[in-house]
């Protein structure tokens, strides 16, 4: 009887999957056990091969040459180690020693492209198994293997990536070659990365575009003690009725001040009405992982990727979380003994209070249970190994405890309180007074012991201050009015924590109200991918993160002004991850999409060829090799404070890309430091850029950049 192999996506996995089979024995790049032989990819290990390997001709960028749409797309080895470790896995496929194959790459759409792309290369015809496994604890890779189903159970999983892998090659290559072509300047286009750029390019424009308006409230306090000496002071603010509407602003200081004299002259208001309305708020759902970078980024800064890999090492590396990208934020119903024992398992001492407060014992509500919406993968959850946060590091640890109080959150109470809304007469004018009767802390008792007094899925909460009882008819004093100036804001830019949940719901961003409405669960991209876009997008020099703000740079502003509606519109790629779904669940035939991405193609292309003569990119300094090919460009590494152009470095120095068509000045010398003992970095220079300070090796000193693009060490009267 021959031997199974098992494929793993990357070597850590391979290694744990071994230790689970007992497989012991070193071969190379692969471990040997009785019956298993474990070996494992590097990630990808194939790709879809370059447009030359069809035609010669495609070496050299022609617009006339386009589209490129192979009959048949081919695939290539990628070269480096990708290429030793497939000619390994090769082997061991085709080895008469091995008699069927298990694919263990990672659960999902990309893990299953991994597998079947090496499968299809290495012209293996062998039959294979599939291991499907949400958690990389020894339990749960015992009970995967255990558990494995006939390959030919996941061929629609494995049509959906093929299709969504051959469309982005087709129209990244196509749009790519056209605009780069067209306009001189290396042009980076892809059905998500685009449509995510405009998003960001049209909230800019909408900051530009905002005019501030000046105005003005009148407020009046009220003196505490009203009914009883523990009544606290509070305030009211006029107001007027639109509609339904209370409006509380007043255009003019003049009439404002007019509002606030009468106010002053009546000296007391009398209350007309009290009303009191009981609210609740349920828990949150468990973490997907959108929803897990989004409060990562709002709470530390960490970028959708940084969450992402740290996520990853907790899976694992770690074994302490469950698989990560997903986009479920539920539990199946035969998962309650597991989370049982995880939540007593939890053996951390800050978590104890709040395991002690689940004294009513665990409720799964269909808020936590619900198996009609788990797809591939439940929510993320801390596995039900005891953690041992010693060996963490500090980011890591962050994230861990993010997953595991959430998972204590979902159990506990509403969070329940009354609101209450009086309006007072002071004279002719009303006012308005909001407060807020705290009956129930329920889940938010965790969240203010931990620090996290908002809720991270919410809006902000009204003033919670408690308003004294106050009846009709009462009078009450007038201790202070006032004219406060106050001034409309802009819409604020986007955060990585705004943009992904933007691009999760990205259907809100369609113009057509008809469309939009038949478009709600539109998506960019998935929870797996869409760090990477944002990453991308820094990288080809479209957008530019300051701080936890994300800008468009000129480049990506004069990309969207280029490219035709149908290219940055959510709508387009929306349908087709609706489409890739389709195909998974067996609705659509792969063909039919495919043709839909062919005709996209040609019209980019000839969408490109209407060149907008108004539009003319900076410079950038890449170059073409002679067969014409673009290489890649040198990666600006932020904004020049004095120009707007890009910051790029050579040999010397950093400097403007604009110094040659524009004169502008910018120059920081890499030896600037010499003096300090140090060297200058290109991420000191990022840092900097972005408007932080750097330190300065290990002087204690700090380095930064001034208005006028110079060097100034913090605690030193001089510039470099």
């Amino acid at each position: 009887m021959g031997k199974i192999l098992v494929i793993a996506e990357k070597p850590s996995v391979g290694r744990d999957y071994a230790r689970v089979l007992k497989c012991k024995q070193k071969g190379e790049g692969c471990l040997i056990g009785d019956r298993y032989i474990v070996t494992w990819a590097v990630g990808h290990l194939v790709e879809l091969c370059e447009p030359e390997k069809y035609d010669p001709r495609y070496k050299k960028w022609n617009y006339q040459d386009l589209p490129i749409i192979p009959d048949t797309m081919k695939l290539q080895v990628i070269k480096g180690s990708s290429s030793k470790q497939f000619t390994i896995v090769q082997k061991l496929m085709n080895s008469d020693e091995v008699d069927s194959l298990i694919c263990g790459t990672d659960s999902g759409r990309e893990g299953e492209l991994i597998f079947r792309y090496i499968y299809q290369v290495a012209k293996c015809t062998k039959p294979f198994q599939r291991l499907w496994v949400s958690s990389m604890t020894d339990e749960a890779i015992s009970k995967g293997f255990e558990t494995l189903k006939d390959g030919k159970d996941y061929d629609l999983l494995y049509e959906s990536a093929k299709c969504r892998s051959e469309a982005d090659w087709l129209v990244g290559i196509n749009s790519s070659r056209a605009y780069t072509i067209q306009y001189d300047n290396l042009l980076s286009i892809g059905r998500v990365q685009t449509p995510t750029l405009s998003m960001i390019v049209n909230r800019q424009k909408e900051i530009d575009a905002f005019i501030p308006k000046d105005y003005f409230e009148v407020r009046l306090t009220h003196p505490k003690g009203l009914n009883d000496p523990k009544d606290l002071e509070f305030t009211s603010t006029y107001f007027t009725v639109n509609g339904k509407e209370k409006v509380t602003a007043v255009e003019t200081r003049e009439e404002a001040d007019r509002i606030r004299d009468r106010a002053l002259a009546a000296g007391k208001a009398v209350v007309v009405s009290s009303q009191t309305k009981p609210n609740r708020q349920l828990p949150p759902l468990l973490y997907d992982l959108t929803q897990l970078q989004r409060d990562a980024n709002r709470r530390y800064g960490f970028s959708a990727s940084k969450t992402l890999n740290l996520a990853q090492s907790l899976y694992e590396k770690h074994k302490l979380l469950t698989y990560p990208r997903t986009d479920s934020r539920y539990i199946s119903d035969d998962m309650k003994p597991v989370i049982r024992e995880t939540l007593h398992k939890m053996n951390i001492p800050e978590f104890h209070p709040y395991l002690m407060g689940l004294t009513r014992g665990l409720i799964f509500t269909k808020r936590i249970v619900d198996n009609t919406k788990i797809t591939d993968h439940h929510a993320v959850i801390p596995t039900n190994r005891v953690p041992d946060l010693s060996k963490l590091t500090r980011d890591e640890a962050l994230i861990y405890k993010m997953a595991a109080m959430r998972l204590i959150e979902v159990f506990y109470p509403a969070y329940e309180y009354d609101s209450t809304e009086v309006i007072l007469q002071a004279g002719q004018d009303q006012y308005l007074a909001k407060g807020r009767v705290i009956k129930n802390l329920g889940f938010m008792a965790l969240r203010q012991s931990s620090g996290q007094k908002k809720s991270s899925e919410s809006s902000e909460e009204a003033d919670e201050k408690q308003l004294p009882l106050m009846k009709p008819g009462q009078i009450v004093p007038i201790k202070k009015a006032e004219t406060v100036a106050k001034q409309t804001q802009p819409p604020k830019p986007f955060t990585e924590a705004t943009l992904l949940g933007a691009m999760e719901f990205a259907g809100k961003y369609i113009e057509d109200e008809e469309l939009k409405e038949e478009m709600d669960k539109l998506s960019l991209g998935t929870p797996a991918t869409r760090a990477a876009i944002i990453e991308r997008l820094i990288k080809v020099n479209y957008i530019i993160r300051k701080g936890k703000a994300l800008y468009p740079t000129e480049k990506g502003k004069k990309l969207i002004q280029i490219v035709p509606a149908q290219l940055k519109s959510p709508e387009m790629t929306g349908k087709w991850e609706k489409s890739l779904d389709k195909i998974y669940q067996g609705s659509m035939d792969p063909s039919r999409f495919m043709g839909s991405i062919d005709r996209y193609v040609d019209f980019i292309v000839k969408a490109a060829g209407e060149k907008n003569e108004e539009v003319v990119f900076e410079k950038e300094a890449y170059k073409k090799s002679r067969s014409g090919r673009v290489r890649t460009a040198k990666q600006p590494l932020g904004v020049c404070p004095l120009c707007g152009g890009s910051i790029l470095k050579n040999s010397k120095a950093y400097y403007c890309s604009n110094w040659k068509e524009k004169g502008c000045k910018f120059t920081v010398w890499l030896n600037s430091l010499e003096k300090e003992g140090s060297s200058l970095t290109d991420t000191m220079m990022k840092n900097m850029l972005a408007g932080k300070a750097a330190p300065v090796g290990k002087t204690g000193k700090l380095v930064s950049l001034t208005k006028d693009g110079k060097l100034q060490i913090t605690g030193q009267d001089r510039q470099v």
